[in-house]
């Protein structure tokens, strides 16, 4: 063959190991099928074959790997990479721990398949062995026992068994292991023949399989006599003092034993022989029982006896006193027996002995000393009989005694350091000195007592307190501190809670005045709120309301009075007012609400009294004038006349709205007179008469005022004229002696009214000062003639 070029070498290579990676071709897997050969349901001991086989179906794929996964009950026993389409795994021989469910995977690169599942039932199990160490043991000694089915697989579960001739069997021993044997330690109790056997079971997914039993195998338990005998010499009843021996023995006892003597579980004596003997000195905590043991291996025989040891006398008692001991007290200890049995001892052979933490600080039975701190500690006392025969020693209980510090001055405070009065709060009492625990107790007026018991250094005492509604209670507020019976306890006053504490006490309900006094407020003037409260800590805010306005101002000061002014009362601020006072204590208070009415100013008062005034005027000239009235209704037309120095006589015309407009005016104006800007006539009246071409000028004064009534007046239609004559003299009017009369007379006569001819007109008389008034028959459309003349005095 020739060489090939490097070229082609280098793309067969590539070409290769893309067909190896899989990068070209496609493929699937039809099935996977698992068989089990002979069947599936065998006897225990049979070879069986399982077969696995796949069928794949590719694109010219060359050497397509299979994996084959085989598992029994989903747990996997076995595993192979192939290219071959089929492969086997056997079991030879199969036992009951093979059955169970098998199934077949087989993957092929990135695709997997499995076949359906078979079940292997392999049927029948072992009959297990069982074989003993000993035949022939002795009661209660331990030997082996193996029970094993070496052709068997799995978890297996051994059971030992006992039986006799008569009865049923009972199990002694059970066992688990992994493998096919289990080793048990037996120990039988029962002297005889009996008889073991065992079995065992195995446990599959289908179900507990028990084998058959073992061969039965009879064994004889012999008796071992090794109980001991035990002596005591010279007796069992004893006295405190005495020497006492004790001999154990074992008779014909097997090599390798052991005998013991024992007392309360402590071992006084050991030998590895057939017999002990051991001497001691009782005392009197030696009664009780004495055991004798012999054992041999893992057998063990026992035999006791009591003695009892009576006392001489008694254990030392150590007392002191006083029982509670406080620094600079003397204290006495004293150490003292009881004689039990004098014939054998006395008082004069005691000694005595106290110690202080084991250290001997008297020989003597009594101790006497100061207490101090370094006192306390712990006692003992021995009492010691000594003779030519016995010496006996005994010693006390221990005593603790305890020098205690005295209690110092208990100091209260409040918890928080604020104390609210009318609120609950928590008062603390505390002694800086003073040996643990120590008592505290508190008083407070009208209420029981409390208690409190403090065991932890820098503890103090809290003790709830209701509420304190006034500073004089703080003061009786007592605490006590004792932690000895023997003295007395040491006290606290609730002074220090005035001096330790901030003591906030709210305001007490608050009190509204004015400034001036409520029925003095006028119009114009200042008013000034003042609010006050007769308690209450600083500071105190102090705010104002209206019912009406709302809130009007606030202030916040150290006084327990304090005031908000309003300038330029109005009357608007007449209404209800109050205050309210808080504190830091934050409990608001109000006032009682106060009604303020304002009075009105002085010169409105003037103002309205002078109306009412010339209100009362107007209505007594209203009535005066009423009353003269009736005088004028006699009279429907008339003329004034005013005589002048001058006989020259003006005339003029009134129209009759302008006679009911003067007979209408008010009674202020009823002193002017009116007169219509019409006049009829000249100058050159044959009755009047003029000295002087001048132009007259006319002069009035008021005589008298009198009112029309208005009742009485006819009332005109359209444009009647009343005409007047008014003579005036070119020289002017002179001043009348008794003034002027100028009279309103009613024109028309009252229709009800019937009067002769006569009464057409009102003619004065003489007194009437010149004016006249009358109706003129001549003038035409009802006028009036007003005929105005001076009348010399």
């Amino acid at each position: 063959m020739g060489c090939r070029p490097p070229g082609l070498l280098f793309l067969t290579s590539l070409l290769h190991i893309w067909h190896c990676a899989g990068g070209q071709g496609s493929y699937t897997i039809d099935t996977v099928r698992l068989t089990i050969e002979p069947r599936n349901a065998v006897q225990t001991g049979t070879a069986v074959r399982l077969r696995c086989q796949v069928s794949v179906s590719h694109s010219n794929i060359p050497n397509l790997i299979h994996s084959f996964q085989l598992t029994r009950d989903d747990v996997p026993i076995y595993t192979n990479n192939a290219t071959e389409d089929t492969v086997e795994y056997k079991i030879n021989p199969a036992r009951a721990a093979d059955s169970g469910n098998y199934e077949c995977r087989v993957s092929v690169k990135n695709k997997a398949k499995a076949s359906n599942s078979q079940k292997l039932d392999v049927k029948g199990l072992q009959t297990p062995t069982l074989h003993l160490t000993t035949s022939s043991p002795y009661e209660n000694e331990e030997f082996k026992a193996t029970c094993s089915a070496p052709e068997e697989k799995g978890p297996l579960i051994f059971q030992f068994y006992q039986s006799f001739k008569t009865g049923s069997p009972e199990v002694i021993k059970q066992l688990s292991q992994g493998g096919n044997s289990s080793t048990a330690t037996l120990r039988l109790s029962h002297i005889g023949n009996c008889i073991l056997y065992c079995d065992y079971e195995i446990r599959l997914v289908s179900g507990n399989q028990k084998s058959n039993s073992s061969k039965k195998v009879e064994l004889i338990v012999k008796a071992l006599h090794i109980a001991p005998i035990i002596n005591i010499l010279p007796s069992n009843s004893l006295s405190e003092g005495d020497i006492i021996e004790v001999v154990c023995r074992v008779v014909n006892p097997p090599s390798n034993t052991e005998v013991f003597l024992t007392k309360d579980k402590v071992i006084l004596k050991q030998v590895r022989a057939a017999a002990l003997s051991h001497k001691f000195t009782v005392r009197e905590d030696d009664s009780g029982e004495l055991v004798c043991k012999a054992e041999w291996g893992s057998v063990q025989k026992e035999t006791s006896r009591r003695i009892t040891v009576r006392s001489l006398f008694s254990k030392p008692q150590l007392t002191v006193e006083p029982t509670d001991i406080v620094e600079g007290d003397h204290f006495k200890l004293t150490c003292s027996v009881s004689i039990l049995d004098s014939s054998k001892i006395n008082n004069e052979t005691m000694q005595y002995s106290i110690f202080k933490d084991k250290t001997e600080v008297a020989n003597t039975a009594t101790y006497m000393t100061v207490a101090q701190l370094s006192a306390s500690g712990n006692y003992t006392c021995n009492a010691t009989s000594d003779s030519l025969t016995r010496t006996i020693v005994k010693e006390s209980q221990k005593h603790f005694v305890k020098v205690k510090v005295p209690v110092s001055e208990p100091v209260l405070s409040v918890v928080g350091g604020t104390l609210f009065l009318g609120k609950p709060f928590q008062l603390s009492c505390y002694s800086q000195r003073g040996t643990l625990p120590i008592k505290y107790t508190l008083y407070q007026p009208s209420k029981p007592t409390d208690i409190k018991v403090v065991s932890k250094r820098g503890e103090k005492a809290i003790f709830n307190l209701t509420s304190i509604t006034q500073i004089s209670d703080i003061k009786n507020i007592l605490c006590h501190a004792n932690n000895s019976q023997l003295k007395p306890p040491t006290v606290g006053t609730g002074e220090q809670l005035l001096k330790s504490s901030d003591i906030i006490e709210p305001v007490s309900k608050p009190h509204l005045t004015t400034e001036p006094r409520m029925e003095d407020i006028s119009e114009g003037y200042n008013m000034t709120l003042v609010c006050s409260v007769q308690r209450g800590s600083f500071p105190i805010n102090f705010t104002w309301y209206s019912l009406g306005k709302g809130f009007l101002d606030s202030k916040t000061s150290r006084k327990l009075k304090e005031s908000h002014s309003i300038s330029n009362v109005k009357g608007d601020h007449a209404g209800g007012y109050f205050c309210e006072c808080t504190n830091p204590a934050a409990e608001p208070k109000q006032s009682a609400i106060i009604i303020i009415g304002v009075k009105m100013a002085g010169w409105k008062k003037g103002l309205i009294a002078v109306f009412c005034l010339l209100f009362v005027m107007a209505i007594i000239l209203f009535l005066f004038y009423k009353k003269r009235l009736p005088k004028l209704k006699k009279r429907r037309t008339g003329t004034l006349s005013v005589k002048a120095a001058s006989t020259k006589v003006e005339r003029m015309s009134l129209t009759q709205a302008e006679v009911n407009e003067a007979a209408n005016a008010t009674p202020g104006m009823m002193g002017k007179s009116i007169w219509s800007e019409h006049v009829s006539g000249s100058e050159s009246d044959d009755n009047c008469s003029t000295n002087t071409l001048e132009k007259p000028e006319i002069q009035y004064k008021e005589d008298q005022l009198r009112q029309a009534d208005p009742s009485r007046v006819p009332v005109k239609q359209g444009t009647d004229t009343v005409h007047g004559e008014v003579r005036i003299s070119q020289q002017g009017v002179q001043e009348l002696a008794d003034a002027a009369s100028v009279e309103y007379a009613e024109l028309n006569h009252d229709t009800n009214h019937q009067s002769d001819p006569s009464d057409h007109g009102y003619h004065s008389d003489p007194s009437n000062h010149g004016y006249h008034i009358a109706n003129d028959d001549q003038l035409n459309d009802n006028s009036v003639s007003i005929n105005c003349a001076n009348n010399e005095e």
